[in-house]
């Protein structure tokens, strides 16, 4: 894994070896521009209180110590693990590995724990759903019970030793300094998560590293937490041919309204918890969005997300196609001060919690399937840990267009875009330049793969008025909308077929009847662009030598165009005086 860091007014790291070739590096420039960049002096400072928060060594049981480790070691060291789990966390798979297959702990595993053990925050956009998703919830499940294990054994600890000083001041002995333990509230993770069934493999997960062997741990709850966030035999789908990345996000329960407390107290877990008893909170962006309110409503409470100090945003890709808007008010109200006390002992809370500093010290763990601006957005508008980041980036050497099938030229078509958000420009270039090429009936069966509702909207509304011939179908179409539409476009009546990129995700529908592609915009997920091309394979013997493909790009679409096309040809393909390219896949040699 290439990791890069950087801390919060940090200069930018001088370039070492292994400098990228000049594809590469003309690909990284184009993609400049995306994320805001803190000015120098903005940086937070607590020079008294950053020596105290140390996490990885903080947080010991009474007795237990930790060898000191250089300060450069930190990112590539395991931590030190709570004595409930250090005898299992070398058998994390074992927590999803349900066949009694001996799995051994996986490389990218011990360097996950090794970069979250250093409590900076983390991004890491390659959790493929099917091959790394599983190893990295264990991974980010051990890091999330170590620091609840850890933190409680503190405030265990600390309870002795005030009881001790009681006994000693009333002998007469002088006091002792104050012990200062907790945050205003009790919750100290919060884990996002798109499913109930998502929701259940992480419980499930906590419960497997909390147990040992001949010992198991006393779960409260368990069978009212089957019953709701397990899966309903009778509810099940009939068996359908969908891609292995599909059968890995939507198992289980697919419901997305939820939330659960977990409280975890020596060995035992109480699932339902109070969100003020709890120490984990699991949820999804819209059930706990329903909590948190909106200003201006009477019934509202984000004080539970006070003294969060461990927020964990898993398959944040699912969100994109979910409603964004939820995560951003989720991140709003991180680490606010509350507005009731909820009965807190001031004695004991941090000092960094009472000035209102609380957000410089959660740590943020976000995880992914792709790389996308909008959660980079996250790390860059709303977190400000004062320990820095650590950004995940592996250039993609080849893209998802080798896994196209079908022999089909693919014209990629650049137009000139202001800005990341600029959504006239395409709309403009398109209605421009790439509509009329279409309009004449020798062009039929035309499919308009759109990434955005929102232009889908726009475009459905043009054509309307333009009086043209089109089918479309969207993530709120019916069943039976859908169904026509696809009858209707496969048999030649509608000319073409407006077709959003969240429909293909949540359904996988092959749209038959597709001779010529347009991507309105590239997809957010690579394996999309070949997925939708090879549904060209279903057509008629004969009709190879008329299909066509026209993709359009800007600029700002260099991390989609590098996952599509590869790192060197996208880079050579934004910085070339030409605004079209031609690939051709498919034929005796397969090659691009």
């Amino acid at each position: 894994i290439d990791a890069e860091e950087g801390s919060e007014g940090g200069d930018e790291d001088e370039k070492g070896e292994g400098e990228p070739a000049d594809g590469e590096e003309a690909l990284m420039e184009a993609g400049d521009g995306e994320d805001d960049r803190k000015e120098p002096g903005d940086e937070f400072v607590d020079k008294e209180h950053e020596s105290q928060f140390c996490l990885e060594t903080n947080f010991t049981g009474k007795g237990e110590q930790e060898e000191t480790r250089d300060e450069d070691s930190k990112d590539t060291n395991l931590p030190v693990f709570h004595k409930l789990v250090e005898t299992r966390w070398r058998d994390l798979n074992q927590t999803f590995n349900h066949k009694g297959q001996v799995e051994e702990i996986s490389p990218l595993q011990l360097e996950l724990l090794a970069l979250m053990g250093s409590y900076k925050d983390l991004y890491y956009p390659e959790t493929c759903p099917v091959k790394q998703g599983p190893h990295v919830r264990s991974a980010y499940c051990l890091h999330v019970l170590n620091h609840v294990l850890k933190a409680n054994s503190q405030v265990l600890a600390h309870n002795s030793q005030l009881k001790e000083q009681k006994s000693r001041t009333k002998a007469g002995a002088e006091p002792q300094d104050e012990l200062r333990d907790q945050g205003l509230t009790r919750p100290k993770v919060l884990i996002l998560v798109p499913f109930r069934g998502s929701a259940l493999q992480v419980v499930h997960t906590l419960i497997s590293l909390l147990e040992t062997k001949g010992k198991k741990v006393m779960v409260s709850n368990k069978k009212k937490f089957k019953e709701e966030f397990g899966e309903d035999e009778d509810e099940k789908p009939p068996n359908l041919q969908r891609p292995d990345d599909y059968n890995a996000i939507f198992t289980g329960n697919v419901d997305d309204h939820f939330r659960i407390g977990v409280s975890i107290l020596k060995g035992s877990m109480r699932l339902y918890a109070p969100f003020y008893s709890s120490d984990i909170i699991i949820t999804s962006p819209l059930g706990l969005r329903t909590v948190l309110g909106a200003e201006g409503e009477r019934k509202r409470d984000f004080d539970f997300l006070s003294s969060i100090e461990l927020l964990v945003v898993d398959q944040a890709d699912v969100f994109l196609m979910q409603n964004w808007e939820h995560v951003l008010h989720v991140m709003k109200h991180m680490n606010l001060q509350p507005l009731d006390s909820h009965g807190v002992d001031f004695s004991r809370v941090r000092m960094w919690n009472l000035n209102n500093w609380a957000r410089h010290y959660r740590q943020t763990l976000v995880f992914s399937s792709i790389q996308d601006p909008q959660i980079n957005n996250i790390l860059t508008k709303h977190c400000a840990n004062y320990r820095g980041q650590i950004v995940i980036k592996n250039i993609p050497k080849t893209g998802s267009i080798c896994q196209v099938l079908v022999q089909l030229p693919h014209v990629f078509q650049m137009f000139s875009s202001a800005s990341f958000i600029d959504h006239d420009a395409r709309f403009q270039f398109f209605i421009d330049k790439v509509l009329p090429q279409y309009k004449d009936s020798v062009m039929s069966h035309t499919l308009i793969y759109i990434p955005s509702y929102f232009d889908y909207v726009r475009l459905r509304n043009y054509m309307k008025k333009e009086e043209m011939n089109f089918a479309s179908v969207c993530e709120y179409s019916s069943k039976s909308e859908v169904s026509r539409a696809r009858h209707f476009f496969q048999k030649g009546e509608k000319q073409f077929m407006l077709f959003t990129e969240r429909f293909h995700f949540y359904k996988r529908y092959t749209i038959k009847g597709i001779q010529n592609l347009i991507f309105y915009g590239l997809p957010s997920f690579p394996h999309f662009y070949s997925e939708v091309c090879n549904m060209l394979a279903t057509a008629t013997q004969g009709e190879e030598a008329s299909w066509t493909c026209t993709a359009l790009y800007s600029r700002y679409d260099a991390h989609k165009l590098a996952a599509i096309t590869g790192a060197q040809r996208a880079g050579q393909m934004l910085n070339s005086n030409k605004a079209v390219h031609l690939f051709v896949t498919g034929g005796e040699d397969k090659n691009v």
